[in-house]
């Protein structure tokens, strides 16, 4: 799924284009304003932000394996039994969207790739476009920074303008990336290649207790064990191999924090297991957090949940009914952030969880919602909008706190790697037994849209750093697209009896294709942590 963008906009001058002609008379005029035009205010608006979501052409995943996407690319939400109106499902991928790129010499490289073709939108009609090239010509983003002017909302408060992200950055076909530069010369640590390493994994399936089961590939029978045996080398540098003791003292007396959803307690289970192959940490967890801490350095490690990273509620608000999850995308969650300060390294993520049912809130106002809406109400936001503000409200939040001087280590969206469908519907990733050469990489419309919006709030916060505290990017979208067989597919527990094989109709067996196995390539996210942290502490995180 190397990530490539392109996407079809809607100019806003268009709705005033044939004004001139219309206005023959003034009363000729006046009925066209007040007839034709106000009905319509929202919906440009509308459409442009419909056309973020739509043109991503939806690619199904789950979290818990209860949200997929069906044979038809209607996303469902199985847990509520409900399903996303048909101008928000989008497609799933054809044959036609197979990105083609030149291997690479020797390793898995990460490369450039076109444009696939994308689902453009006009208002609530779907139109398919037969462009496979990224359109040109430049784009007035001013035309997609506000949702809309303020206006008066039905408890009679004058609504704030929503800002939004730009569209989609195209460079050569590509999502625009932010790295350390690899043109330079320059150590670039998420640039590179997979290399095949015999060293193998850094500790074994059966010598980690806080390995959740899911995730135990080879203790579930997994039956190949190559995937755990490829490193990940940068451009112009190396990413050293994980060293449990040297960690340790590196962090000596520190506090490492992981905060987001289920792949964030992925990749902190994934270090929990390397530390403890130098030394077994004592258990000081609560209900609130995680929390394992390392007595011979005095190092604390810890695991807060916080799946959207803004505060969240449950109350009836407006028209959004009790029990329907709210999301107050201008408020961060406080769950972490009375935290805060304690941390010195602070890993956060999150993404997933914006496919899930839920209210957007924004300035005390429904604003949108995701696989839920009222009849009769403007939408002005989807899901990848209310990813953008949540993303930007936390990262903000945490490069302004005053007693807060850490570094942040904020992390790219993780790519699933579902195939023919989704979990249940046929997708699959069994047989993957290595990574992906270039021109086995698949484009996924929906990461490629997701990072972007990241990409937009981490430019944002760096634009706002208010304390002593240094926010680095992690970069691993892209790298991780070519990682397809690093997932526990069907071998999502122990039981002996389950089902590992395509059945006599050809379809395959439910599977996890989106968390990562452990030992397996999520351990390289750990590697990076450890990297920027030893030059962060050093001194020399500039060279990032």
């Amino acid at each position: 799924m190397v990530q490539a963008s392109g996407r079809s906009s809607i100019s806003f001058g268009s709705m005033t284009c044939s004004l001139p002609i219309l206005a023959v008379t003034a009363a000729t005029l006046a009925i066209f304003l007040g007839v034709v035009i106000t009905p319509w205010l929202g919906l440009p608006l509308r459409s442009t932000i419909q056309s973020y979501i739509l043109e991503a052409g939806f690619k199904g995943y789950s979290k818990n394996a209860d949200f997929i996407s069906d044979n038809n690319g209607q996303l469902v939400d199985v847990a509520n039994n409900s399903t996303i109106p048909t101008y928000m499902s989008g497609k799933n991928h054809s044959s036609e969207e197979i990105i083609h790129v030149k291997p690479a010499d020797d390793g898995i490289s990460n490369q450039s790739a076109a444009t696939p073709k994308r689902t453009a939108y006009n208002g609530e009609k779907q139109l398919q476009s037969t462009s496979t090239q990224a359109p040109s010509g430049s784009h007035d983003d001013s035309q997609d920074k506000t949702a809309s002017t303020a206006e008066i909302s039905g408890n009679g408060k004058k609504t704030e303008p929503i800002v939004l992200p730009p569209p989609i950055s195209s460079e050569n076909g590509t999502a625009k990336v932010i790295t350390s530069g690899s043109s330079t010369g320059k150590c670039d640590l998420f640039q590179g290649k997979w290399v095949h390493d015999s060293l193998g994994p850094l500790y074994k399936y059966d010598s980690c207790p806080i390995l959740t089961q899911a995730q135990n590939c080879q203790g579930n029978g997994r039956p190949d064990k190559d995937y755990e045996n490829w490193r990940w080398q940068p451009m112009n540098c190396d990413l050293p191999r994980f060293d449990a003791h040297k960690f340790l003292e590196l962090m000596h007396g520190k506090t490492l924090a992981f905060v987001g959803d289920s792949v964030a307690r992925n990749q902190m289970e994934s270090m929990m297991c390397i530390l403890w192959q130098a030394e077994t940490p004592q258990n000081r967890g609560n209900r609130k957090m995680q929390r394992w801490f390392f007595r011979s350095q005095s190092v604390t490690v810890i695991r807060i949940w916080s799946a959207w990273l803004v505060h969240t509620s449950s109350e009836a608000f407006q028209f959004a009914p009790e029990g329907l999850t709210k999301l107050h995308l201008d408020k961060i969650d406080e769950t972490f952030m009375d935290y805060l300060p304690t941390f010195d390294v602070l890993v956060i993520s999150s993404g997933h969880w914006f496919t899930k049912k839920a209210a957007f809130l924004y300035k005390d106002n429904v604003v949108g919602g995701q696989l839920w809406w009222e009849k009769g109400h403007e939408r002005k936001i989807e899901n990848a909008e209310a990813f953008a503000i949540a993303t930007e409200t936390a990262l903000k939040g945490i490069v302004s706190h005053p007693d807060y001087k850490g570094l942040t280590i904020f992390r790219t969206f993780s790519p699933d790697h579902y195939e023919g469908g989704s979990w249940n519907t046929g997708g699959s990733c069994t047989g993957k037994v290595r990574p992906f050469t270039d021109n086995e990489v698949v484009a996924n419309g929906f990461t490629d849209l997701m990072k972007s919006r990241q990409l937009y709030a981490y430019g944002e916060a760096k634009k706002n750093l208010k304390n002593r505290s240094k926010l680095i990017l992690a970069d691993i979208t892209s790298i991780f697209a070519f990682r397809g067989d690093g997932h526990p597919g069907p071998y999502r527990s122990p039981d002996p009896n389950k089902i590992t094989k395509r059945g006599p109709n050809g379809r395959p067996p439910p599977q996890d294709c989106l968390h990562w196995c452990m030992p397996g390539p999520v351990d390289t996210w750990n590697e990076f942590v450890f990297e920027i942290t030893r030059r962060h502490l050093n001194g020399s995180s500039n060279d990032m």
